[in-house]
């Protein structure tokens, strides 16, 4: 595997696994609204994983990862949109997207 396309992989599976840290004690989207410190964290991560999609993508077009271009605009969303930043579309985002995301690198890094 090119060694570019292992970072980015690396850097997104890396920053997952760290909100997945960060959410250990959140069990709820009323508790994920209450920590700031959570949600600074979580939306930062996501800067950093779609920041790396991004890259990915740059470099190799044909990358397999589902919603790739959802992600990226994700990370735009949150980073120029801080002020309308739904904490509910960041929580169904934490539940429902990032597992899918997570397999999908770790697929291509098990396979390269």
């Amino acid at each position: 595997m090119e060694l570019k396309i292992k970072k980015y992989c690396f850097d997104i599976k890396t920053a997952i696994e760290s909100i997945n840290e960060f959410m250990i004690n959140i069990n709820s989207v009323n508790d994920y609204q209450k920590s700031r410190l959570v949600k600074r964290a979580v939306e930062r991560e996501i800067e950093i994983i779609g920041e790396a999609m991004n890259q990915l993508l740059k470099y190799d077009s044909n990358i397999q990862i589902e919603n790739a271009r959802k992600i990226i605009n994700t990370r735009n969303w949150v980073i120029h949109g801080y002020d309308s930043v739904d904490d509910k579309i960041i929580w169904d985002i934490i539940i429902s997207h990032l597992p899918i995301l997570y397999s999908d690198v770790l697929k291509i890094l098990d396979t390269n």
